[in-house]
């Protein structure tokens, strides 16, 4: 998975997506309140993730929000389901 973030500390901070973000390379204290989303959530293989930037020092990082479902293995799975609680009931 590549990332438009670039961690270096020879570069101001900078905001310059969607084709590069120039973050320091250690989260400050104040990242944990001051972090905002930036852009759209994008879709990369079979995650969907969106980048958070700190307000104040400018630390980037990537966040994954979500795995996409693999179609093919969720009807294994509901097949397997389906046939697991299935019972043979005796005809009286």
């Amino acid at each position: 998975m590549s990332s438009i973030v670039e961690y270096t500390d020879r570069k101001p901070p900078a905001d310059l997506y969607p084709k590069r973000i120039i973050s320091p390379r250690k989260s400050g204290p104040c990242c944990f309140s001051d972090m905002e989303l930036v852009g759209e959530p994008h879709v990369e293989g079979r995650w969907v993730f969106q980048y958070r930037r700190c307000r104040r020092c400018g630390f980037a990082v990537r966040v994954i929000l979500r795995q996409v479902p693999d179609d093919a293995l969720l009807a294994e799975v509901r097949r397997e389901f389906a046939t697991l609680f299935m019972r043979s009931v005796p005809d009286y």
